[in-house]
């Protein structure tokens, strides 16, 4: 018997604007969150007879999220009541859909962590806590690369999960599911640590994701999405998120999110709306035997290699070549081209990273400085598209043959530029220095501080500062 084609299914039942948070005197205030990472090893072992008093504390501030969304669909006439009745039209009926989910409380103030494919697409959404009290909830900022999301209720003195360091778990760590499958209730399912840093799985393949997840046995099914999974001392290592299947169900190959991975997503969502990644500049590739091999390595070395350096990028700047071989970022060892991936999309653009590397067989430092990981290829700024001003363009417009740069095409309404930028407006000049194309103008910002825009608009010319976020 020919064995079924696995399923992956995210564990939700079906399954936006981003907001700032910001205190009274309007700036950003960080949300403070309990963090233990002390190695699970060190800490005493729990009782044997029962895991109640780790699992209690944890199911208080496991939520079960509500989501709903109004879904239109046109109905087409029958053709024979068309022959009869030529002026039918066809019918439009709207219906409501409700799905459920998952979230994980981690501020008191009713910040919740969930999955991005839980709220997706939702209008609205509630979150019901175990001790049945119920909230409208507000969406905060959603990254579908990383399936998590940040929803927020309007509540005091929440209790709320310790996070752990999620780098610290080890295959054959006791872990805790918990959350509302199947609608049934609060449930808590035990099994361990299967496997880590899980990146070939495809879940997130639409949209080029970032995978990197915890494996566990622990029955995780739909309705668990966005739920908690913790260690033996009941700190977060991790967010359920999907399961894979050949019966839609459990059996016992459950995936969550990394907490360190899922916090820091939070935290740049919560400051800035977005998920701001940095960008290196290299096509990598996966150091593997016959490489090794072929150039002069050691037996068993893992790392990347250096297939081809993007002109004008951070890596290029910091003199990169071709045939280079990266061991390690800041110290953490590479061993794919999916860990250099994640591993400098996590980090800050404008921070600096040290990576080791390889060259004609000797091995030595190079600090880089990280560029911007643009989303869109034309996205200049978060929500500004541009291109090139073309002679087409300019005589479609009527501008000045005097007039090169790029030329802004679309401002999203939910840019934090929206209310200084605007489309045909012709950036001439970043900082005193010609905008040619949309790629090296990128590195001509500079990113927290104010630059100066020269742009050409309406038939005049002007300076812009303009603070990048």
């Amino acid at each position: 018997m020919k064995p079924q084609a696995p399923y992956f299914i995210f564990s939700t039942l079906f399954l936006g604007l981003a907001l700032h948070a910001k205190d009274a005197a309007g700036t950003y205030k960080r949300p403070q969150l309990r963090v233990d990472a002390t190695p699970i090893s060190e800490g005493k072992a729990p009782l044997l007879a029962s895991y109640a008093d780790v699992v209690e504390p944890v199911q208080k501030a496991v939520v079960s999220v509500y989501s709903s969304k109004i879904v239109a669909r046109r109905e087409v006439p029958n053709p024979m009541l068309r022959q009869i009745f030529p002026d039918l039209q066809d019918q439009v009926r709207e219906r409501k859909e409700e799905g459920l989910g998952s979230g994980v409380i981690v501020t008191a103030d009713g910040y919740i962590i969930t999955n991005n494919h839980v709220v997706e697409g939702a209008d609205e959404f509630s979150v019901l806590l175990p001790d049945e009290r119920e909230f409208k909830a507000k969406l905060i900022g959603a990254d579908p690369k990383t399936d998590v999301a940040v929803i927020k209720i309007e509540a005091g003195n929440l209790p709320t999960v310790t996070l752990s360091d999620s780098d610290q778990i080890r295959v054959g760590d006791v872990v805790f599911a918990v959350g509302n499958p199947l609608g049934v209730g609060q449930t808590v399912t035990m099994g361990i640590v299967s496997a880590k840093g899980r990146n070939k799985l495809g879940l997130l393949e639409n949209v080029q994701g970032y995978e990197d997840f915890i494996q566990t046995d622990a029955a995780i099914n739909m309705g668990n999405s966005g739920g908690a999974l913790v260690d033996a001392r009941g700190r977060l290592v991790g967010i359920n998120s999907a399961i894979v299947s050949t019966t839609r169900g459990n059996i016992g190959i459950g995936f969550a999110i990394p907490v360190n991975l899922a916090s820091s997503i939070m935290h740049s969502l919560i400051e800035t709306g977005t998920v701001a990644r940095g960008y290196l500049g290299v096509s990598p590739e996966s150091v593997t035997p016959e490489f090794a091999e072929t150039l002069g390595l050691p037996k068993g070395t893992k790392g990347v290699v250096i297939a081809d350096v993007t002109p004008g990028s951070p890596a290029e700047k910091a003199d990169l070549k071709r045939t280079d071989v990266i061991l390690s970022v800041n110290g953490r060892a590479l061993s794919s081209l999916e860990d250099l991936r994640l591993t400098i999309a996590q980090s800050m653009p404008g921070s600096k990273v040290i990576l080791n590397i390889v060259r004609d067989g000797s091995a030595h430092p190079v600090e880089v400085t990280l560029g911007v990981l643009a989303e869109k290829p034309n996205e200049l700024l978060a929500g500004v598209e541009a291109a090139k001003l073309t002679d087409d363009l300019r005589r479609r417009l009527n501008i000045d043959l005097r007039v090169e740069g790029l030329l802004i095409t679309h401002v999203d309404d939910r840019s934090p530029y929206a209310d200084r930028l605007a489309p045909n407006v012709v950036i001439m000049e970043i900082n005193r220095i010609p905008a040619t194309d949309v790629a090296a103008s990128k590195e001509l910002l500079r990113l927290g501080e104010r630059n100066l825009l020269l742009i050409f608009y309406r038939g005049g010319y002007r300076y812009l500062p303009l603070v990048v976020k």
